[in-house]
């Protein structure tokens, strides 16, 4: 079937579109946008009128959980989560179990997928072997069978050597190497940032520094290695002005911040809601404002959710032993429009860069474009309709969300998948059998 969607605000910034057109669909694929595009026989009409229209988003940071964790996530919860949020390519982090670190794991995950067929996959293979950070993993082979980087997230890799020969050997697939930055010996036992906060609540701090000490040491290795890195989940000032200044000087380095770094701060931590607890743990005002400006300058490439679901027995123990991490993938854009759009920070081309042919280019993905001939993953928008989170009807299984019961501005209307819509659709049902 041909579809058209008919005027939206087209904001495509991989082509440097925005404006009103329509946008015909034929056999899964973008066939043409232009303005006033003839109607033929066996058309379906889209009234995208006061809507957005952009290229499906892309979070390349989310954790799935299966295989080894299917009670707090599966492929099909997530990926109808993610259609819900608009995504519609997502690259899956490794810490399953077991680890993505052989093929057999990487296959796995791509064969569900498939059956699920929702959105697409992308897996992201360990940079060591069982996350141990003692041994590199078979990147060669991870990468044959279809991962489209390598990381550890979850842990750093604390060993400087292993990092360094793996930043060289990540150079003859031409993919990038995901750091999750911290220093494990000045984190310790820390479940939030350390400074007023942690003295008010008697709750053990992690310093800023041991995210800005790997981010240095790992700028560094990059810079000798002429290796492609990428830093997850930036949260502090002094890591975007560590970024910055190795940009400047030519390093091979992308980076990422994630919805809840740029909206929330460290004050929320004072009420003990375990759904406040992530690493690295929410900052300073300061800190938060730094990562605006590094989002708005293009120090910091991507926005992605990080999406962390937890059973609800895990977050509902004490703020000490509660696991960290939120979920964020149905209100990845919501928050991202509310909090960068409406006040003004990005524009609306830079913020959907951000969100749609920024993570492609890093991770390579054919994905994040409505030009002529390329899949018809499309995304629309409604950027002033108010809504109010309730976990209660997250797709996700994760209801551990900081954001339940705010305000947002901005929502998901319709998300199509190779021209097919997947959002809104019978999610419901589709995934009942997986909760």
């Amino acid at each position: 079937m041909k579809i058209i969607i008919q005027g939206g605000r087209v904001v495509d910034p991989a082509n440097q579109t925005d404006g009103l057109f329509d946008v015909l669909i034929e056999d899964g694929k973008i066939k043409a946008v232009g303005k006033n595009l003839p109607v033929g026989q066996d058309v379906r009409l889209i009234d995208a009128r006061g809507l957005l229209v952009t290229p499906g988003l892309i979070d390349m940071h989310v954790h799935l959980r299966e295989p080894g964790r299917e009670d707090k996530e599966t492929i099909a919860t997530g990926c109808a989560a993610a259609a819900a949020g608009g995504v519609t390519s997502l690259a899956c982090m490794p810490n399953t179990s077991p680890v993505n670190d052989n093929k057999s794991v990487t296959e796995f995950i791509l064969r569900r997928s498939r059956e699920v067929d929702l959105v697409g996959v992308y897996p992201i293979g360990a940079i060591s072997k069982g996350l141990r950070g003692e041994e590199m993993a078979e990147m060669a082979e991870i990468w044959e069978a279809g991962a489209v980087a390598c990381s550890d997230d979850g842990r750093p890799v604390m060993n400087a050597l292993l990092m360094r020969r793996a930043l060289e050997y990540a150079r003859l697939f031409d993919f990038p190497l995901i750091s999750h930055c911290e220093d494990l010996n000045l984190s310790a036992d820390g479940v939030v940032n350390e400074g007023y906060i942690s003295t008010l609540t008697g709750l053990k701090g992690i310093p800023a520094a041991a995210e800005e000490v790997m981010v240095a040491r790992d700028l560094l290795l990059a810079k000798m290695t002429k290796g492609r890195l990428h830093i997850a989940h930036v949260s502090t000032a002094t890591s975007c002005a560590l970024i910055r200044q190795a940009k400047q000087e030519g390093v091979q380095v992308t980076a990422e911040a994630t919805p809840h770094h740029f909206s929330l701060t460290e004050d929320l931590v004072a009420n003990f809601d375990p759904n406040t607890k992530v690493n690295p743990p929410l900052r300073t005002q300061a800190d938060r404002q730094a990562v605006i400006e590094a989002l708005a300058d293009g120090t910091i490439d991507a926005i992605a959710s990080d999406h962390a679901p937890h059973t609800l027995a895990e977050k509902e123990q004490e703020y000490d032993l509660a696991p960290f991490g939120i979920v964020g993938l149905e209100t990845l854009l919501s928050v991202s429009l509310t909090n960068l759009y409406h006040t003004r920070k990005l524009d609306l081309l830079t913020l959907i860069a951000k969100l749609t042919v920024n993570p492609a280019k890093i991770l390579n993905l054919p994905a994040g474009t409505l030009s002529v001939g390329s899949a018809a993953d499309i995304c629309l928008i409604d950027p002033e309709k108010r809504i109010v989170v309730d976990a209660s009807r997250f797709y996700s299984k994760g209801r551990n969300t900081p954001f339940h019961g705010q305000e947002l501005k901005g929502c998901v209307v319709m998300t199509l998948r190779a021209g097919r819509v997947v959002f809104p659709r019978d999610t419901a049902e589709a995934v009942a059998g997986e909760r």
